[in-house]
Parts: structure tokens; C-alpha cells; sequence
């Protein structure tokens, strides 16, 4: 059978995706190439939330496909995700040596799309095509490499987004929402336990709006609580996370929860994008300033170590000095640990594309690294005060710049780094910190007794 090499653009719902693609390949008969070079087909996973992210995954086919030429390979090529979601056959019409466009509802379809490609009933695959039920369809999950099942996995629990923020381009390469039931994201998590995975983590474009269509509150909790409950459940669990919530969907039933449910972690990541009322009602994010404040409060107010982190845009359209300074603001009031910070990227079809009073790219530009030294400060006084602290980590494999030492998670999502041994991995330890680094702790083995 062929060999596939799938590179991932994007969020963790894309990274889910490839997972899900890769192990149905598998369980056909392919084998995964390490390398783009050794592949005999090559799917590029893509994102379409900024147009940087589109051009690098268009770019990066050209470049395969001349390698490929210069070799004399007869590789095939596919997109998959919502860049094929959104430009559909536009894609084989731009580069004619791409194969395979699948769309967001179509991952599962993949492997028969491939086999109709390789055995030639079909010269090209274009499939972008709604599919009902595609939401329960993403449930297959890979071994990690040496064998043993992966400590933490992705769960996916719903395809999809209602919210229609003016800059955003997700709705309409997920579609609307849709959700899996409990019963079947349940099941899918006592697999992954039996498999030997300690910590899961639900993904959906908006979390905190999973099941409104489909399931009623019951005792006065959401659709969403009620998951949690269920997920607690599963033995041999010990960490429950999701992403990505939307603050709106933060109702009093999901704060009481941190405090009730002993497995879900103390980490919140709450997009709040702007700090400026009126710039949040540009970008439809259907809270204020003053909200967003309240909520994380009382999420302190339940656990006071939680985890904060947040994700900003700059230079949404019309975006003033004075809304800047807003965000700037909110940073030092909030105080995240971490943020992640985007320039606004114009996506067609979107309200945010013609709205008038663009912000200059290279304004865009300086407001961006001035938040990022903003919050680095601000994230930099919150790790150090763990230093001295003891912290309860999850132990997920070697560290990726230091292989030679191991590496984890505290509840409140922030990395750890120690010397430790291999039977480790996989174990819910306490360590001592004794260093912080740039969105690093670091651990002393000799406190935690290793040897």
C-alpha cells in the first residue's frame, strides 16, 4: 500500500482531524512517511482563519510539486480542511497537479476518495459537499510513535459555529453547529482510557454552546455541564480540558463546575479578542469589557490558581489609539498567563472585509508587538510566583528541545520541565519549581525523590 505524509495547519480541531485521517489510513493498509520525501501522497491539512495561513499552504504545494517534478515521482496531492472547504475546485484550477479537495465534512471519506484516485475511476476528487452526521464521524485515534497509547488525546464533540463574528471566516467552513450525543463522546473516552490515556480534552469551534439544539438543560445545567458530568465518570481519567469556549457561553453552571468536578482542570481559555466595548460590538462578540472582567472573577473566586488565556486581535477595522489602549488596559487588569496575538487578517465574504476605517498593516504591526511585550510582563510576574511552589503535573513524554529530560503539565496548563525516567511518563506526580522561563517552569527532581 502507498505511503501518506498529512501536514497539519491550524488549531486543534485540524490537528484532531489529521489524527482521525491518519489512523483510518492505517487501519486500510497505508503506512504514515516521516518524511514529504518518502510519500507517495501528500495531504496538506488547511486553515483558513487568516490569509497568511492560506497562502503558506498554497505555497507550500508548489513547492512539493516541483520536488516531486525535479525527482520524477509520481506523488499525489490533496488538500484537506477548510481552505478546501472554502475555495473548493478553485484549488485543482490554480495548481492542476493537486488531486484531492476534501472539504470539512468529508475527512472520513478520505481513504475512499484516495482509493477511487489510485484505482482509477476518478482523475480528480472535489468533495465539499454537507454530509448530515459528519460531526460523529471524527472518533479514530493513532498510537503514539513508540508504541504506547498517548497520555492526553483530543475528543471531538461538535462541528461547527452559530456565533458569526464579523471577522471570522469558521462558519461558513465548518458550517453550522452540530453535536455528538453524550453517550457516544463517552464511549469514545472510556476507549481512550482503556487505552491507557489520562487526560482528554473536548474540542469544538464554540464548547460552551455544545448540545443547545439537541439537549435540554436538566437541574439547571447546560447542555455542556451536563458532558462534563458524564466525562468525570470515565475511569481511569484523571484531567478533563476543552477549548475553545466562547465567553458568552460562561454561564453559572460551568464556573460551579471547576469547583465541583474534581477531573476538570483549573485552566479557562476565554477569547476575548479586544478590550474596547466598542470594537466588541464591530467584531459581534455579544459581551462587553465589563463582562468579560465579572466572569474571570468569579472563575478566581472558585479556583484562585486557575489558569488564564486569551486570545486578541489588533487592528480590526476602525480600531482607534484609544481602543488600543483598551486592550492594553485589560491585559494589566486581567492578568493572563498567557495570550495568543493576531493581526486582523481581511477574510472575504466576512462584514469585517468592507468595513470602512481599515487599520494600516504596519499599524497593525507595532499595536501587535506592543501587546505582546504587554502581556510577556504580565505573564512573566504570574509564573514567576509559582517559583518555590509545589504543582501537580501529568508527565506527557520527552521534552521536544530537550529529549534527554521530560516534560508535563500542571492543572493550570503550563509546562514544566524536569529530569525524570521513562517509567514516569504517563504519571500524575507532584514536582517543585524552582526556575520560570518564558511560558517554562521548571522542576527539581531531587524534591520529588525520582530515583
Amino acid at each position: 500500500m502507498p505511503s501518506v505524509f498529512i501536514k497539519t495547519y491550524g488549531c486543534q480541531m485540524n490537528e484532531r482531524d489529521s489524527e482521525a485521517v491518519a489512523a483510518q489510513l492505517v487501519a486500510k493498509g497505508y503506512t504514515l512517511a516521516e518524511t514529504e520525501a518518502e510519500a507517495d501522497i501528500i495531504l496538506l491539512n488547511t486553515c483558513s482563519v487568516r490569509d497568511f495561513a492560506e497562502r503558506k499552504a498554497v505555497n507550500k504545494m508548489r513547492a512539493l510539486i516541483a520536488d516531486s517534478r525535479r525527482a520524477g515521482r509520481g506523488v499525489r496531492f490533496g488538500f484537506l480542511g477548510c481552505m478546501a472547504q472554502s475555495r473548493g475546485q478553485e484549488l485543482i484550477d490554480r495548481l492542476p497537479d493537486v488531486d484531492l479537495v476534501i472539504g470539512t465534512q468529508k475527512f472520513h471519506r478520505t481513504a475512499e476518495h484516495l482509493a477511487d484516485l489510485l484505482e482509477g475511476r476518478r482523475q480528480k476528487v472535489v468533495a465539499v459537499e454537507a454530509e448530515p452526521h459528519s460531526e460523529a464521524a471524527i472518533r479514530e485515534h493513532l498510537l503514539a510513535g513508540n508504541g504506547q497509547p498517548a497520555v492526553s488525546a483530543y475528543v471531538s464533540i461538535m462541528q461547527g459555529c452559530n456565533q458569526y463574528c464579523t471577522f471570522c471566516i469558521v462558519p461558513y467552513t465548518r458550517g453550522e453547529e452540530r453535536s455528538r450525543s453524550i453517550a457516544d463522546i463517552v464511549a469514545e473516552c472510556q476507549e481512550l482510557a482503556q487505552r491507557g490515556v489520562k487526560e482528554v480534552t473536548l474540542l469544538g469551534q464554540i464548547v460552551t454552546s455544545y448540545g443547545k439544539r439537541e439537549i435540554p438543560r436538566q437541574h439547571g445545567h447546560s447542555p455542556f455541564v451536563q458532558l462534563l458530568e458524564a466525562v468525570q465518570q470515565v475511569e481511569g481519567l484523571e484531567r478533563i480540558r476543552f477549548t475553545a469556549p466562547h465567553p458568552k457561553g460562561y454561564g453559572d453552571d460551568l464556573v460551579e463546575a471547576y469547583g465541583r468536578l474534581s477531573k476538570l482542570v483549573e485552566s479557562a481559555h476565554l477569547p476575548v479578542q479586544s478590550g474596547s466595548n466598542r470594537v466588541l460590538k464591530l467584531m459581534h462578540r455579544g459581551y462587553t469589557r465589563e463582562r468579560f472582567v465579572e466572569l474571570t472573577a468569579k472563575l478566581r473566586k472558585v479556583k484562585p490558581a486557575i489558569g488564564l488565556t486569551t486570545d486578541f486581535i489588533v487592528g480590526f477595522p476602525g480600531e482607534t489609539e484609544a481602543d488600543f489602549e483598551e486592550t492594553l488596559s485589560l491585559v494589566r487588569e486581567v492578568e493572563f498567563d498567557q495570550a495568543f496575538i493576531f493581526k486582523y487578517s481581511e477574510r472575504r465574504d466576512t462584514p469585517a472585509a468592507v468595513m470602512p476605517n481599515p487599520v494600516p498593516v504596519e499599524v497593525r504591526e507595532e499595536r501587535m508587538q506592543r501587546l505582546l511585550a504587554q502581556v510577556n510582563e504580565v505573564a512573566g510576574r504570574r509564573y514567576a510566583r509559582l517559583v518555590g511552589q509545589r504543582v501537580e503535573i501529568l508527565v506527557e513524554g520527552p521534552s521536544k528541545r530537550n529529549p534527554a529530560r521530560l516534560t508535563g503539565r500542571t492543572r493550570c496548563n503550563k509546562i514544566v520541565v524536569f529530569e525524570g525516567s521513562p517509567r514516569h511518563v504517563g504519571q500524575v506526580m507532584d514536582l517543585r519549581i524552582v526556575r520560570a522561563g518564558s511560558f517554562t517552569l521548571y522542576g527539581d527532581p531531587a524534591i520529588v525523590n525520582l530515583e
